[in-house]
């Protein structure tokens, strides 16, 4: 009996003192009524809600509304700002871009929270009841996530900061890795994702694959000049048997007039799923869809179309009745949509690729827009072409700034906006106040660039024939003429890029990355001609962006250095 009541004895003091000898155990705060790091990585579920918003926090940065992401296109050899906005857009390179303006602090903050979340989830699954596969299929997606973060990071600011490990406290004692570690960990990144990702036939469109590491981590590769391993990454993308350029008819105005590029651009045919087997990684957009980002009460998502399609219905001009011969409000066909006419197209863009081949498909009537008819039934003009009446609408500036200009179909949904947007479903009026998205998903990686890019990989080799090639193949798949291997150079590459991504491309980061920002902008950008020196006021330093001051200023521990051409305090 008492050897009973004894072992009963043990059994209750046993937790006790277990718990006694581990008083850390004791002391640990777990909320249990909000989210937090404590209780907020469990599950596999869990971990997948954090990738998500590494993947919603990617694309708000690249992809959505009429500021940050068109911070990349604005002020290149792609376009410029037509609203005479000095201090934003880069309507002046000196007044938009300094160490306290908005532009540099947006971007180092966007990617330093991608970083910071990343680290947040390495370092939790390392210690979490995941099984081994499920860790590193988290860690997999995560790098992939950071990788991208310390390559645009480089490709903008230089060197940069580089933290590995999750930030519990405040930290003021940030240093500058050169740009050259930052590809290194970048590289070191994507690599692992590269080994660890599923194929892209494994995945559900918009998520990122195998063939995505691989893009990214040839660019890396072709920073560091490690132009045999971007070849590699590159080939891996190119010969993925899952991945191919469209070349025939597809998706959703198949049977309507066009052409297979500008199939590529319509509203449903960006995706695996609709049969589009060159989208490597999409920006998923719904619309009215919780999530889904795009609304039809409101603008919100990816707004090419407002900043980059004219606005020929603000022409003051009558017919000889005294009509408008444009509608009072954006329409949805090729007059652009809801265009303001505020990202203008350099004579580069919209003249000079062009000028050795126009009948190149991407220069075609449906992809690259240059005249517009008449669209008001009350007009004795309609129906007319805008050419036919060149003087009457070219007498300012505005005329052929901002109203009507060449512009590249693929920013509007030409007869597909949403149908809650149409204030008049047969003339194809749209709402005004709500209009100007881009109602389609959206390219971020797009097969033909990787392409371009290995053909930059053989020009770094001086492999000249391999290069033309890769470039070639491109340009078979739009009808033009091929280049011969003694006329490719880094201009050629940059103009083919921008022959097929045009202002899909962030362009910003293509030429930032090749220290060309400066020499294409000032041979290529024209600018407004009211504004001094057009606008185009760029230096050599503005191939990097500033640090921001409030970087600087808060890291007391140690000197973040500024990039030179900018004040210091």
């Amino acid at each position: 009996m008492k050897s009973t009541l004894r072992i009963h004895k043990l059994l209750v003091l046993l937790p006790l003192l277990v718990f006694s000898c581990n008083e850390g155990e004791i002391l640990k705060e777990v909320p249990l009524d909000f989210a937090s790091p404590e209780n907020a990585f469990v599950t596999v579920g869990d971990y997948t809600s954090a990738i998500n918003s590494l993947y919603d926090q990617t694309r708000a940065t690249l992809s959505e509304g009429e500021f940050r992401p068109l911070d990349l296109v604005y002020g290149t050899d792609i376009g410029y700002n037509g609203a005479q906005q000095l201090n934003e857009r880069f309507g002046s390179y000196p007044a938009t871009l300094t160490p306290i303006s908005v532009i540099p602090r947006y971007h180092w903050q966007q990617y330093y929270k991608l970083i910071s979340s990343a680290n947040i989830i390495l370092n939790r699954v390392a210690t979490s009841g995941l099984t081994p596969a499920q860790k590193t299929a988290v860690e997999a997606e995560t790098k992939l996530f950071r990788g991208l973060a310390y390559r645009n990071l480089a490709h903008l600011f230089g060197g940069v900061p580089i933290e590995l490990k999750e930030v519990s406290s405040p930290k003021t004692d940030y240093t500058r890795a050169s740009r050259e570690q930052v590809y290194q960990q970048a590289a070191a990144d994507l690599e692992f994702a590269v080994a660890n990702l599923p194929n892209i036939n494994q995945v559900k469109d918009g998520k990122v694959s195998t063939p995505a590491a691989n893009h990214l981590l040839a660019e890396v590769y072709v920073c560091l000049k490690r132009y045999d391993d971007a070849i590699k990454a590159a080939t891996a993308v190119i010969q993925n048997p899952n991945l191919s350029l469209m070349k025939q008819r597809f998706g959703s105005l198949a049977k309507e007039p066009g052409d297979v590029y500008w199939d590529l651009f319509r509203r449903f045919n960006q995706n695996r799923s609709a049969g589009n087997t060159e989208g490597i990684w999409v920006f998923q957009y719904e619309v009215d869809v919780l999530g889904g980002v795009v609304r039809t009460s409101v603008l919100a998502g990816p707004m090419l179309e407002r900043d980059h399609a004219p606005r020929p219905y603000s022409f003051p001009y009558k017919d000889p009745s005294g009509v408008s011969p444009f509608l009072p409000l954006g329409v949805s066909d090729n007059t652009g949509g809801r265009g303001i006419g505020r990202l203008r197209g350099t004579n580069h863009l919209n003249y000079g690729i062009w000028r050795d081949d126009p009948n190149d498909m991407r220069n075609s009537e449906y992809n690259f827009i240059r005249d517009v008819k008449f669209n008001n039934p009350a007009s004795a003009w309609y129906g007319k072409k805008l050419s036919e009446f060149r003087a009457t609408f070219r007498r300012t500036v505005d005329d052929t700034i901002r109203n009507f200009y060449p512009y590249q179909s693929k920013v509007t949904t030409p007869g597909q906006h949403p149908a809650q947007l149409f204030v008049d479903p047969v003339l194809k009026t749209l709402n005004a106040s709500a209009a100007g998205t881009t109602y389609s998903d959206q390219y971020f990686i797009r097969l033909p660039e990787t392409y371009l890019l290995r053909a930059e990989a053989y020009l770094g080799k001086g492999d000249l024939a391999n290069a033309a090639a890769d470039i070639n193949v491109v340009r078979a798949r739009a009808n033009a003429k091929p280049v011969a291997a003694g006329s490719v150079t880094i201009d050629y590459i940059l103009d083919e890029r921008m022959r097929e991504l045009g202002v899909e491309e962030k362009r910003r980061l293509t030429l930032n990355r090749l220290g060309l920002l400066y020499e294409r902008t000032r041979k290529y950008c024209n600018g407004h001609p009211t504004v001094g020196r057009f606008g185009v006021d760029v230096e050599p330093y503005h191939n990097l962006f500033p640090i921001p001051f409030s970087e600087i200023e808060r890291n007391t521990g140690a000197v973040l250095e500024q990039n030179p051409g900018y004040a210091k305090r």
